[in-house]
């Protein structure tokens, strides 16, 4: 055992040292070491490259998602899809560890991906590994399913390979940490709201259209909504509200021109309960009312990305139960089934009629892992 944990280990270092940021999102080099690396563990392995026409459409620079099949006994039973991610967002600055290192510092690996989902890689991996060296009674196929475009919505990723036809798995298990069996979980909206007016000198301003004046009444719609969202709560435990947040803003043309263009984009997070196409045409609208009757104002309003909630299928608790039963008894707690507020691939497994939930390695939460921020870290 401790032989394996060493090559676990070992191996989960490897995967953080190669870069595999997205964006700028060329992460065939990543596959291709992460690949070799499995073929030494005895591991099969597909490559599966997304045409680059595809890849480029999508923002992307290389995506090559990674098959590994393992057939068990005569096979009539269940597929059964892990899924992880080697993509990751770049990753900033304050950091204290070379986020490409994989130092091992105070029992824990400091670097980009180091939890999710580099460690899923190495922790299915290795699980696979197990149920080769004990098959015994085992009837069925477990597929690895390595991906690498999560951090731009899974479209390249999960999505692909299923829509390609090149897997048709029974249940899946996603990318997750260790103290939750994940079974529902949020969505995403991006829309980018683009306010038009018309330029003037700005010693005469009343002679144009002021797009940044509209956009202060959008803006203060938008706000007003978020405090409405607030007030609404999922009946689904750890999932809470919906969202709203304006993330980023441009537009104007110098100090002394009033400004004719004005760009917003916006951050809308889904509870389960919620059907994103709706959510989408009320906001849209929401926004559309604010600027109304403004004299040379227009407004146009585009999907960036629409992820929709993952909710609990039927068969669902096939999974659930010899999860949370096992990780309780071997965590000696209670590792229990729940929602989270983030958004996952686990959706794309879900729309294709995929009981699926999220279980992998990793903390008790993303504040604990430092997701998404400096030093970000798995405890060994």
């Amino acid at each position: 055992m401790t032989e394996r944990f060493d090559q676990q280990v070992a191996f989960l270092k490897a995967l953080v040292r190669v870069p595999s940021d997205n964006p700028p999102g060329d992460c065939a080099p990543h596959a291709e070491v992460a690949a070799r690396h499995l073929g030494t563990l005895g591991l099969t392995v597909e490559r599966h490259a997304v045409p680059a026409e595809i890849v480029k459409a999508h923002g992307m620079i290389s995506v090559t998602n990674l098959i590994v099949r393992e057939r068990f006994g005569a096979g009539r039973g269940p597929t059964i899809a892990l899924n992880a991610h080697g993509d990751v967002v770049p990753p900033g600055d304050g950091w204290q560890h070379n986020p490409y290192g994989a130092e091992e510092a105070d029992g824990a690996v400091y670097g980009r991906g180091a939890a999710v989902s580099k460690s899923d890689f190495a922790t299915y991996a290795f699980a696979l590994l197990a149920l080769k060296d004990d098959p015994a009674g085992l009837d069925g196929t477990v597929e690895l399913h390595l991906t690498y475009d999560e951090e731009a919505g899974g479209f390249l990723g999960p999505k692909w390979l299923l829509d390609q036809g090149l897997s048709k798995p029974d249940y899946a298990i996603g990318a997750g940490f260790s103290y939750a069996v994940v079974t529902a979980h949020n969505g995403c909206l991006h829309l980018e709201v683009e306010v038009r007016g018309r330029q003037a000198h700005a010693a005469l301003p009343e002679t144009g259209a002021d797009a940044l004046e509209a956009a202060t009444a959008v803006l203060a719609a938008l706000y007003a909504e978020r405090r409405r969202l607030g007030a609404i709560t999922s009946k689904i435990s750890g999932i809470g509200t919906p969202k709203l947040n304006v993330g980023l803003i441009s537009g104007g043309i110098n100090t002394n021109v009033v400004p004719d263009r004005i760009v917003m984009r916006l951050d809308r997070r889904l509870i389960p309960e919620e059907d994103g196409i709706a959510a989408e045409r009320a906001l849209v609208a929401h926004i559309v009312a604010a600027a109304a009757n403004r004299p040379g104002i227009a407004i146009e309003c585009r999907r960036i990305m629409l992820a929709e909630p993952l909710k609990a299928l039927p068969g669902t608790e096939r999974l659930v139960e010899p999860l949370t039963r096992h990780a309780s008894a071997i965590l000696r707690t209670t590792v229990a089934a729940t929602g989270v507020p983030l958004y996952t691939d686990g959706r794309h497994y879900s729309a294709h009629g995929i009981p699926t939930v999220l279980y992998g390695a990793g903390p008790r939460s993303i504040v604990e892992a430092n997701a998404h921020a400096a030093d970000y870290q798995l405890r060994l």
